[in-house]
């Protein structure tokens, strides 16, 4: 497990990663001086780590609770994870607790967002769209803004199917529909947010999408399970952040949910040179962290990768074209 140091300054986090990291002492002192000077250029997040049930009412409370704590601590965004609605222990059960935009646990986050003067990135919830499919949902990562409205909604697209003979069988596609489209990244009071949910974690070819639409900041709402999470949670949220050069927004379901399903927890914050900012301690709890877009881009300028791709040799990425909601 990572130690998470949350008591230190990030600037002395900073120092300290940057000579484990075998880099000179003038870079590392250079980087905590930059760190120092941007102080007033920083946008501060909360990232909410949950253990929902299928008792929609309770995880809502549970919402408020984190958003109260996120307030306190001086948040201008609240990052909650994927399943933040609710987690169903069957099928059918999921089908009848789902709901479309205009349901109440929507409603509910709407009047959260506005009443705290808050932004919500709400990491996936069942959404119901029965003139799309009847039998499966979407998995919707919703942004609303500190108005109450809804600034834009991604639908999950990378879906984990799983079938080995035998042994298990897990298709996700079974009762989700995959998105369509790429949502572009929208601005936001801390930065420029690229959505993405859990399983997308695992294709850089969509962070490099975001990346190049000009997101600061990539967001990974997730409910890895304990066994994929112990393995691979933390190198490929570090690894998204050193290749995007970009801030890595994790929230995480943890914990066990009901007796076929436990989810890994560990919720985090990288920031663009790969270093664990903040962490969330085991159960549900909220991890506060500053996004510093002077320091995105001095970590851009003194390492820039993005002016050394090499796209005559392998191409650079396209996206379709998507339309941003504004509200419901």
């Amino acid at each position: 497990m990572h130690l998470c140091l949350q008591a230190a300054s990030r600037g002395r986090r900073l120092l300290g990663n940057c000579l484990l990291l075998g880099l000179s002492r003038q870079f590392a002192n250079s980087a905590l001086k930059t760190s120092m000077a941007s102080l007033k250029n920083r946008g501060t997040i909360a990232v909410c780590q949950m253990n929902c049930k299928a008792d929609k009412d309770a995880n809502l409370q549970t919402c408020r609770e984190l958003i109260t704590v996120a307030k306190q601590k001086g948040a201008k965004m609240a990052f909650f994870p994927e399943c933040f609605d609710f987690v169903g222990d069957n099928r059918d059960k999921t089908m009848e607790l789902a709901e479309t935009l205009d349901g109440h646990v929507i409603k509910t986050m709407k009047a959260l967002a506005k009443d705290n003067d808050m932004w919500l990135s709400l990491g996936g919830m069942h959404r119901k769209d029965e003139r799309a499919d009847s039998k499966r949902l979407f998995n919707s990562h919703v942004v609303v803004d500190n108005h109450g409205d809804i600034a834009a909604v991604y639908d999950k697209t990378h879906l984990f199917d799983i079938d080995i003979k035998g042994h298990v069988r897990l298709k996700e596609s079974d009762f989700t529909i995959p998105g369509s489209e790429i949502a572009p990244p929208i601005d936001s009071p801390v930065g420029k947010i690229g959505l993405a949910t859990c399983y997308d974690l695992r294709f850089p070819e969509m962070s490099i999408a975001l990346a190049n639409q000009g997101a600061q900041i990539l967001t990974y709402p997730s409910a890895f399970t304990a066994t994929t999470g112990a393995a691979h949670w933390e190198v490929l949220l570090r690894s998204r952040a050193i290749e995007m050069q970009c801030y890595i927004v994790a929230a995480a379901q943890t914990g066990r949910h009901h007796e076929k399903r436990t989810s890994y927890g560990h919720s985090m914050v990288v920031d663009p040179w790969g270093c664990i900012v903040a962490c969330c301690h085991e159960g549900v709890d909220v991890c506060v962290a500053d996004i510093d877009l002077e320091y995105l881009q001095k970590v851009r300028t003194d390492l820039p990768c993005w002016n050394h791709r090499r796209y005559d040799l392998y191409g650079k990425i396209q996206t379709n074209r998507s339309s941003q909601i504004t509200d419901h």
